[in-house]
């Protein structure tokens, strides 16, 4: 009766622990949570990110015209307008990113592993870097 092509039963897996489940459970959670965390502070970079273009384009139009002896009315306040955007959008790149570190650290309690150099985090410092220069940049050809 026995037929020897015939595949064995596989033994089913021994039923997991409910400590198990929740860790499992546990460590869903935190990946959402890094995930969630990494979207706000791409949101965060993509705001400042257009706050210091915008504020950028602004100054350097104003001073093409200046520079090419037009005469703009209330150059003066564009300037100042798209120096205030450039630092804002610094500003938030640069509280996002804190944010996301803090966030991180926080984390790291329940998940000892978690890598806290995420791309996220990377990308923010870089934008933020940059962001402080361009700011620092103007704001010297200003003063």
């Amino acid at each position: 009766m026995n037929d020897p092509s015939a595949p064995s039963p596989t033994p089913s897996p021994a039923p997991r622990s409910a400590n198990d489940l929740a860790q499992e459970r546990t460590d869903l959670a935190i990946d959402r949570t890094v995930m969630a965390a990494d979207r706000s502070l791409m949101a965060w970079v993509r705001t400042g990110l257009s706050m210091i273009s915008f504020g950028f384009t602004i100054y350097k139009i104003i001073e093409g015209f200046t520079q090419q002896g037009g005469q703009v009315h209330s150059a003066s306040m564009a300037r100042n307008v798209g120096l205030f955007l450039t630092g804002l959008g610094t500003v938030a790149v640069v509280m996002g990113t804190v944010e996301y570190w803090y966030r991180l650290k926080g984390l790291r309690r329940d998940r000892p592993n978690l890598r806290i150099l995420q791309p996220s985090l990377v990308m923010a410092l870089i934008m933020s870097v940059a962001g402080v220069l361009m700011f620092l940049g103007i704001v010297s050809r200003v003063l």
